[in-house]
């Protein structure tokens, strides 16, 4: 896998795992919905930096590990696509479950960027299931030997990501259609998304021979 691929492959496993409804969608949305759009942004950004942090995790132990172990490589593959299949599989199943808000008009427009930023970091780092579905990523995704050039730009695409997406909730949180829009097809974006991602990780798990 050349590396441009590689790092389409990482960056759309990312992304499908960012879209994907969850603690840090609900806090991005509710600082969008409960504060200003100014906040929601702030939060993202933080989800970005929380996003480099662990990419910049992964990348590094995993390339000394995998160095040393050849044989885990394809262990992480396998138990790397189970997850991933698991991961879409539980978010195909809570598809229906409502996500709950704040009413708009209890507003805080005095929230600060700082705390907002700081609100959004900590809620990315503070996320177990964030790490494993990371490390699970990577070691599925990465070649053994990792080259420079994508221990450089995967943090970079990884931000771009974070906080491009949770950027686009902030502001579609901070108006109301297309708040409301989400809320009544959520269903039908959940399932799509967990259907995909079950597909990739039986294909992950699948080439888990290969480099």
């Amino acid at each position: 896998m050349n590396t441009a691929m590689t790092i389409l492959g990482v960056g759309s496993a990312i992304a499908l795992g960012a879209m994907s409804p969850g603690p840090s969608f609900v806090m991005v949305a509710r600082t969008a919905v409960a504060s200003t759009r100014a906040n929601g942004l702030a939060a993202a950004l933080g989800m970005g930096m929380g996003g480099i942090l662990f990419a910049a995790a992964a990348l590094l132990g995993l390339q000394a590990l995998l160095a040393s172990v050849p044989w885990l490589y394809v262990a992480l593959k396998v138990v790397g696509g189970g997850y991933l299949a698991y991961l879409g599989y539980r978010i195909w199943k809570a598809a229906k479950a409502p996500l709950e808000f704040p009413a708009s008009g209890a507003q805080d427009p005095h929230r600060t960027l700082k705390r907002s930023f700081v609100s959004g970091l900590g809620t990315q780092l503070s996320n177990p299931k964030t790490a494993i579905v990371y490390a699970s990523i990577f070691a599925s995704i990465l070649p053994r030997e990792v080259p420079a050039v994508l221990i450089v730009a995967l943090p970079a695409v990884v931000f771009c990501i974070e906080a491009g997406w949770y950027g686009i909730v902030a502001v579609l949180f901070s108006s109301a259609s297309p708040r409301d829009a989400y809320l009544r097809y959520k269903s039908y974006v959940d399932r799509a998304a967990g259907g995909v991602m079950i597909l990739l990780g039986i294909r992950l798990a699948a080439t888990a021979g290969r480099n």
